[in-house]
C-alpha cells in the first residue's frame, strides 16, 4: 500500500516560497501519528523544506542531483527508486511536493488528505483528483477552534 499524505487547501494549494501556508496542530499530530516507524518519501525541496529527517521515520530523499547527500538519509533519483528503497515497509508515505504527489497520483494506493477549507495563495499546487479514480471511504470533518484557525476535513480515499 503507497499512501501520498498531503494537506491541500480549497483551491489545491500546498505551499508558497517551499513553505505551508497554514499551522494546523490537528493535523501535524495527525500526520506524525500515521507515518511514525514508516518509510516517507519526498523531493529535496520538501526535505529541506523540514531541515531535518524526521525522527522514527526512515527518510527518503528524491533528487536530480547524483551528488547529493543527507545524513541520516537514503537519497535516490526517482519516485521509481525511492518506492524500491521502501519495500520493506509495507505502507510508505508520499510527502511532496508538487511534482513527485503528480508522479506518484499514477502508482499510490490510497490518498490521506487534509482538506484545509479555505483557498490560499500559493505556488506549489495538489494535482486534481479525479472521482472516477478515487472514492472517498472516510471523512472526519473538523470545525476551527482555538489551536487551528480553519475548518478542515481528514479524508481518506482508496483507489476505485
Amino acid at each position: 500500500m503507497i499512501t501520498i499524505i498531503a494537506a491541500v487547501a480549497d483551491n489545491n494549494a500546498l505551499g508558497k516560497d517551499n513553505q505551508l501556508i497554514w499551522h494546523l496542530p490537528a493535523d501535524l499530530k495527525r500526520f506524525k501519528q500515521v507515518t511514525l516507524g514508516h518509510h516517507i518519501i519526498m523531493g529535496r525541496k520538501t526535505f529541506e523544506s523540514l531541515g531535518k529527517p524526521l525522527p522514527n521515520r526512515t527518510t527518503i530523499i528524491i533528487t536530480r542531483n547524483k551528488n547529493y547527500k543527507q545524513e541520516g538519509c537514503i537519497v535516490v533519483n526517482s519516485l521509481t527508486e525511492a518506492i524500491e528503497a521502501a519495500k520493506s515497509d509495507e505502507n510508505p508515505y508520499i510527502l511532496g511536493g508538487a511534482e513527485i504527489y503528480k508522479q506518484a497520483l499514477e502508482i499510490a494506493d490510497k490518498l490521506d488528505l487534509t482538506l484545509v477549507h479555505k483557498s490560499f495563495e500559493a505556488d506549489a499546487f495538489f494535482p486534481e483528483i479525479d472521482p472516477l479514480i478515487w472514492k472517498v471511504v472516510e471523512r472526519t470533518d473538523c470545525k476551527a477552534d482555538e489551536k487551528n484557525k480553519f475548518d478542515y476535513s481528514f479524508v481518506t480515499f482508496l483507489r476505485a
